[in-house]
């Protein structure tokens, strides 16, 4: 199907005007002129100014609008909710009407379709965006190319985001669980979501994946980290043997599907039971590696589940075509005498993935090759890890008959495998072959100990040195990045490769510390719910800083802002024996302390929350037991002052500076002074400038103290203050335009003196020739 007709099939009514007009700018592109001398810069800037000003903009402030219209609902629906609970909490069936839970169940499910309305809108806008650039590069690439601006700004653009709708997402189901409870709807209570979290199923045994992309400058770093904590996996005996030869193993995926893409559209769309095939062996082609079929099973509930079977090369062409059924691996696993269970496992397992094969009318399609580093203790799979360097993706398809990157007759490619080329694969075809930038990090924990990861594990997903990419998926990505013109729907990721991921070490330690404090508030409120707090939420403790380290000066004002929030000593506030109840019970530095954040319970719920925040909110008048005196200074302002030598030297600079322009002026005042001779203005001019002078340097002098005391006094306001360079520019600018001024009218009054006193003189001279004239007649 044309992306255009695409395009029409999935307007949502109700936004019908609202979609990027694709038609319009194909007619823009005029696609049908193939001459690129008739394309002006005319024609471009008016292209671009279409798409990125025009369209980009009209798609981007719809999502934005309508997003936040939900929040809206959203929020009236949480009003609602409130006004039928009590306020001490204890909610009877009889004190609430069920046809109210009904009208406030039933805005709930329109709000959830308006929110995978809205999902969909914004993926396929951002798929008409790549694929119009694409045709403009293709098309009128030899002068012009736009599409890494637009992937630029596209990744600037939240409107197609995973983590954008969460939050969202998390509050409506609260919500829904809230008011089904209260409807005696047997549902399990909602659980934090995850969405950079996938649980797979692998031999019979349940894991929690978690991906990554890791910068190239990072990679060693990573290794190195978690090297100290897991030894490196070897994979074979022969592998162990020549560990310091061979390095780490490469492995080849051979992914299959269609030519329609059948496969790659429901994973994308993410379609119930969505699946994927794939070859996979370790290694050289050459060196008769073992070849392994599996079958990558998505199920509705989110879990991933893999059935899998080896094969021997020779095999493996009749499999695909179903003439074979290895009867032959069955009658040796018959002879060894295993068990009858296993052997029909087996069997079933071999005949629906050829089933699969044959029904969905699969063919190869896309190579993977990387080197994999995999982490893991012996005989210990509660944590693995494993890191895919030098990623490539090469086609290995036989769509077009006319120019197959594979014979047809082959289940894969001869040159590349005869051939033994490794990466980076410059002898593949530049249009074959996609090497992809960064490398994957996986982690898989058992979800035994999933609700209470390793802490070193915990520090390594907060820290600055991985990026999340929840939900990637190398098949998915090589389609995607391999055969865009074959597919109508691109992932969300593809935008974020053209952005630099590296992160500053304490923003994303912060990032992370915010989410989990949320996702912990989120726990609490669903065991108060159900009468009884999760493990998970009273085990997590917020850390006081990153363990990567911050400067003094940052963690106390980031501290104070905190407390800023959460401390009001006039009376307007929750009072001090609040504050102690949060810092010395939560131990946290003052988070568990904050008001929950948008999409926690509480926060939306007080009375359904028992937390001691909202047991206190409850209490706001709090009387003071005897003895007990309001404090008058915070316990951070106690102690000795620990500041940064680099805060002091900062404020010195800039003391520095403000004398230098004291003394640069005062030397320009005493020049204009000395040299003015008879000229009043230049005496004028003199003075002005040594006022000037001498405000700058009072101005450096006084700053430098009233900081000096800010620093010592741990002041958590701004140090900045315009007044004084303002007051010095405008002064220095009315002074060269008066300047300007005296000396335009004195060359004026100069140059008519000058005229007068010709005009004079020739005019004597006229008479005096006149009354010569006169005498000698």
């Amino acid at each position: 199907m044309r992306f255009g007709k695409k395009l029409r099939n999935s307007t949502y009514p109700k936004w019908k005007g609202q979609y990027m007009d694709y038609a319009k700018l194909k007619s823009l592109l005029r696609e049908n002129e193939d001459e690129d001398s008739k394309w002006t810069e005319t024609d471009e800037s008016q292209f671009c100014d279409e798409i990125l000003n025009v369209q980009l903009e009209k798609v981007a402030a719809f999502q934005q609008e309508t997003f936040k219209s939900l929040e809206q609902r959203a929020n009236a629906c949480t009003d609602k909710l409130k006004d039928l609970v009590p306020e001490d909490g204890n909610a009877k069936k009889g004190d609430i009407t069920v046809a109210r839970f009904k009208e406030i169940e039933g805005e709930l499910d329109e709000i959830i379709n308006e929110t995978k309305e809205l999902k969909k809108y914004s993926n396929i806008n951002y798929t008409a965006f790549l694929k119009i650039v694409k045709k403009h590069d293709r098309k009128r690439g030899n002068n012009y190319k736009i599409r890494p601006m637009m992937m630029m700004t596209l990744s600037k653009r939240p409107f197609n985001t995973e983590s954008g709708y969460s939050p969202l997402l998390n509050k409506l189901s609260i919500m829904y669980y809230a008011v089904r409870q209260q409807l005696d709807e047997t549902e399990p209570a909602p659980e934090a979501s995850a969405s950079d979290a996938q649980s797979q199923i692998q031999n019979g045994e349940r894991y929690t994946a978690y991906k990554f992309w890791v910068h190239p400058d990072n990679l060693l770093e990573v290794k190195t980290y978690i090297l100290r904590r897991l030894p490196v996996l070897v994979y074979s005996e022969q592998s162990a043997k020549d560990l310091e030869s061979q390095g780490d193993p490469t492995l080849n995926s051979l992914y299959f599907d269609n030519p329609e893409f059948s496969l790659y559209n429901q994973k994308v769309d993410r379609q119930v039971d969505a699946s994927s095939l794939r070859i996979r062996w370790f290694g050289q082609f050459k060196s008769g590696p073992e070849f392994v079929i599996e079958k990558k099973m998505i199920h509705e509930n989110g879990t991933s589940e893999e059935r899998k079977f080896a094969i021997k090369e020779k095999y493996i062409q009749a499999f695909i075509r179903g003439e074979y059924r290895m009867e032959k691996a069955i009658a040796k696993m018959e002879r060894q005498g295993q068990p009858e269970a296993k052997i029909q496992e087996f069997r079933e397992t071999v005949t629906d993935i050829q089933k699969f094969i044959i029904e969905k009318e699969l063919q190869p399609i896309l190579r993977a090759n990387y080197t994999r580093t995999a982490f893991q203790k012996p005989l210990d799979d509660k944590v693995r890890i494993s890191i895919d360097t030098c990623l490539a993706f090469i086609r290995e398809d036989a769509i077009d008959p006319d120019r197959p990157c594979r014979n047809p007759e082959n289940w894969h490619r001869l040159d590349v495998d005869e051939g033994a080329m490794v990466y980076p694969f410059t002898n593949v075809n530049k249009g074959e072959i996609s090497r992809f930038p960064y490398s994957i990090l996986e982690i898989k924990v058992k979800e035994e100990v999933a609700k209470k990861h390793p802490q070193w594990v915990e520090d390594l997903m907060a820290s600055h040195l991985v990026h999340k990419a929840p939900r990637f998926s190398k098949f998915v990505h090589g389609v995607a990045s391999l055969f865009e013109d074959n597919v109508n729907n691109l992932p969300f990721w593809l935008s974020e490769l053209e952005t630099d991921i590296r992160k500053d070490p304490q923003a994303a330690f912060d990032e992370e510390e915010e989410r989990k404090a949320k996702r912990r508030e989120n726990e609490q409120v669903v065991g108060s719910l159900l009468g009884a707090t999760p493990r998970a939420a009273s085990s997590f403790k917020a850390a006081v800083s990153s363990p990567l380290g911050k400067s003094y000066m940052a963690e106390r004002m980031a501290a104070e802002e905190r407390a800023g929030k959460r401390s009001d000593f006039s009376g307007q506030s929750k009072s001090h024996t609040e504050d102690n109840i949060e810092e010395e019970g939560d131990g946290d530095d003052g988070e568990g302390g904050n008001i929950g954040a948008y999409g926690t319970m509480s926060s939306m719920f007080p009375s359904f929350s028992l937390s001691r925040y909202a047991q206190a909110r409850r209490e706001r008048n709090v009387v003071l037991p005897p003895g007990v005196t309001k404090p008058t200074q915070l316990i951070k302002d106690s102690g000795p002052l620990q500041v940064e030598p680099k805060v002091w030297l900062a404020n010195e600079r800039t003391f520095l500076k403000w004398q230098h322009i004291c003394v640069l002026l005062g030397v320009l005042a005493v020049s204009l002074y000395n040299t003015a001779g008879q000229n009043r203005v230049a005496e004028i001019f003199g003075f002005i400038y040594l006022a000037i002078a001498i405000f700058a340097g009072v101005w450096g002098t006084v700053m430098h103290r009233v900081r000096r005391n800010m620093i010592v006094e741990r002041s958590g306001k701004d140090f900045d203050n315009m007044i004084g360079p303002m007051v010095v520019s405008f002064a220095l600018m009315m002074s060269l335009i008066l300047n300007f001024y005296f000396q335009v009218r004195y060359i004026s009054e100069l140059v008519l003196f000058k005229l007068i006193n010709f005009s004079t003189m020739l005019l004597w001279r006229g008479l005096m020739s006149l009354c010569m004239a006169t005498l000698q007649s």
